[in-house]
């Protein structure tokens, strides 16, 4: 592929046989583990009957980082996404499929919820295979451009079509900057001091959910921390101008208003990136969205608050 070819890893919870896939793609800068709190409750609330998948999008956690930067965009990930899809249902035919997408991982569902094209046959039923491993690492291939089955329920986590300006000049201050960390704590400090728009945890939640954006830089006892991602994924970022954010909106717009998902929005109340007046609107127009909001949070709700948690399982398997 146009990338150089990589391969994305992805964490699995529940039942590797089951046919009711919840794919869980997550933020910008972020990774799969964020998930964790989530997968644990839908498995449990399914009583098993569930595949829960949390890729780490490419540049980032266990997957590959990319020869050319300038793959580091949401047709790269979409295509990733749908090769991931193409495999598991080779393993297990897919006969129900949902997607939640936190920020980017929503873009993401978008582009990949609003090409009706997109829904086509995919590989015969009895095509089975185990997966081996919570972080089984599959190839990615552009080739995958089908879905096994449409998209049947959407959650889109403080995301929509428009993105507010500010919210990306917020962002592009701190991505991909080099920074390191003498210790786990530190480096959780550090990265709540960019995140206190995730509303309100507890010392130990934040340090169980930061504790996967931290890698070792080297292997040598007491290590220093750096950040799980690759920098250069803040190259496109950051070519980003205003106009630019304008014409894209104008195709999000499009690609929404052909989604026929049911379609749940999360907005957390202070968000600076969601505006109110984008979430009334993507509940008049497109698939409806049912919109939920969360006080005393800002970009995004981290589904790790008990409300938050039950209003994903309740829209998903309720």
């Amino acid at each position: 592929m146009s990338s150089g070819g990589h391969r994305m890893a992805y964490w699995q919870w529940g039942n590797s046989g089951a046919a009711h896939v919840v794919l869980c793609v997550h933020g910008l800068s972020r990774q799969g583990r964020d998930f964790d709190t989530l997968a644990a409750h839908l498995v449990s609330a399914a009583k098993g009957d569930i595949r829960v998948i949390c890729p780490d999008v490419v540049g980032r956690g266990e997957s590959d980082w990319l020869k050319d930067p300038a793959g580091y965009q949401i047709p790269t990930y979409a295509a990733d996404m749908l090769a991931l899809l193409r495999q598991l249902h080779k393993q297990v035919a897919i006969s129900e499929l949902d997607w939640v997408g936190t920020s980017m991982g929503g873009l993401i569902g978008m582009v990949v919820c609003g090409q009706p094209g997109l829904r086509s046959a995919g590989p015969s039923r009895d095509a089975k295979a185990p997966l081996k491993g919570s972080a089984a690492r599959e190839e990615a291939s552009v080739g995958a451009t089908f879905l096994p089955v449409p998209v049947r329920r959407l959650v889109l986590n403080d995301v929509g079509p428009a993105i507010e300006w500010a919210s990306i000049l917020r962002i592009g201050k701190y991505l991909g900057r080099p920074v390191t960390f003498d210790s786990l704590q530190q480096g959780a400090d550090a990265i709540w001091a960019i995140s206190t728009g995730f509303g309100p945890h507890t010392p130990e939640q934040w340090l169980a959910l930061s504790g996967p954006m931290l890698r070792p830089v080297s292997d040598l006892p007491g290590s220093k921390m750096r950040l799980h991602y690759d920098p250069a994924l803040a190259a496109p970022f950051k070519q980003a101008t205003e106009a630019s954010s304008l014409q894209g909106e104008k195709t999000l717009w499009q690609l929404y208003d052909h989604i026929t998902a049911q379609t749940m929005l999360m907005r957390g109340m202070d968000s600076d990136l969601l505006s109110p007046a984008t979430a009334l609107a993507m509940t008049q127009r497109g698939p409806k969205a049912r919109l939920i909001e969360f006080t005393g949070v800002g970009h995004a709700p981290t589904l790790i608050a008990a409300d938050q948690v039950a209003a994903v399982n309740d829209f998903l398997l309720g």
